[in-house]
């Protein structure tokens, strides 16, 4: 039995649409739904029970299922969250409980790290600097913060997993993001306002040596990262540890956002640039691009879909279609 935790959440939804596509149905999912539509995320799933998130280690004292692996996506995600109790609990506490079954239950456990521990790339976005490089980051937000403290948790520990794995998720856009509101990926974002305004807006750059729409993320599609979840959870001989999960390659806002309009079959010449929000000046990241020579050492060879690829079959397959969802 495999548990997903943040199964109605973006990543969390797609990979139990990953495990069902490999034939899996022996899954326990829990999340929070409340008043949002995630729970459309899971509509067209097969799992095998559901737990609310906060009954989750009640169930697991009392459940006779043997659970071999823990996907813990389930976090607050919200970059500009202030509330740092609320992250802390949710995003440091409560993972330091599943990882402590997970060693107790000789379960593969899996958890969702961030690029944003990485700060503002100074550091540079290598995953195998170890406990003393991943001590030294800074990331820019308490979002950041919460998620780099586990990672140094977890690389501290005597006691682990069987097999352990957190994952630094870079830019992830794709189906199933749909609730996350201004949390949802650029192409996303994009798409709409061209829908409804025949353009699209970036934002300026507020930092020298960096042109409008010419910020650089890694920008990683949903489908390359269940693939890479899976990998990871099934493969005996991937060593455990912090793993960056990108595509290598740094692209501009601008070239996202013209090829979502040109997958819309639209003008890319409608781009127009506005200014930055004041909360989210200098706690903005101008360069991301992962480092991906440790995913590949562990045995991971498969292709990740080009920027284009990726924006074409998420609008054409997805965002045009009356059924948006995996």
């Amino acid at each position: 039995m495999i548990i997903v935790t943040g199964a109605a959440g973006f990543i969390g939804s797609a990979f139990v649409w990953q495990l069902n596509e490999m034939g899996i149905e022996d899954i326990i999912v829990s999340d929070k739904l409340r008043t949002e539509e995630k729970w459309l995320n899971l509509a067209k799933r097969k799992y095998y029970d559901w737990v609310d998130k906060d009954k989750l280690f009640d169930y697991l004292e009392t459940t006779a299922e043997k659970i071999t692996a823990i996907i813990h996506m389930g976090a607050c995600s919200a970059t500009t969250e202030k509330d740092m109790d609320f992250l802390m609990e949710n995003n440091y506490e409560y993972t330091k409980k599943l990882w402590d079954y997970s060693v107790k239950n000789d379960a593969v456990f899996i958890y969702a790290s961030s690029a944003a521990t990485y700060g503002d790339g100074e550091l540079g976005y290598d995953d195998e600097i170890g406990l003393e490089g991943h001590n030294a980051l800074r990331p820019l937000n308490k979002y950041g913060y919460s998620k780099k403290i586990f990672d140094v948790w977890a690389l501290k520990q005597e006691k682990t997993p069987k097999k352990w794995f957190g994952l630094k998720y870079f830019n992830v856009y794709g189906p199933q993001e749909y609730h996350k509101g201004r949390m949802a990926s650029m192409v996303f974002h994009a798409f709409n306002q061209y829908n409804a305004e025949k353009e699209v807006k970036l934002f300026k750059s507020h930092k020298e040596g960096y042109k409008d729409g010419y910020q650089l993320r890694d920008f990683v599609y949903i489908k390359d990262v269940t693939n890479v979840m899976y990998f990871l959870m099934k493969e005996i001989n991937a060593p455990s540890g912090v793993y960056n999960l990108g595509t290598g390659s740094a692209r501009a806002f601008y070239e996202l956002a013209k090829s979502t309009v040109e997958a819309a079959d639209g003008d890319a010449g409608k781009i127009k640039f506005v200014d930055m929000p004041e909360d989210l000046r200098g706690k903005y990241q101008y360069f991301t691009e992962a480092k991906m020579d440790k995913l590949k050492k562990a045995g991971y060879s498969r292709d990740f879909t080009s920027l284009a690829d990726g924006v074409k079959d998420y609008v054409q397959n997805y965002l045009m279609k009356e059924d948006k969802y995996l």
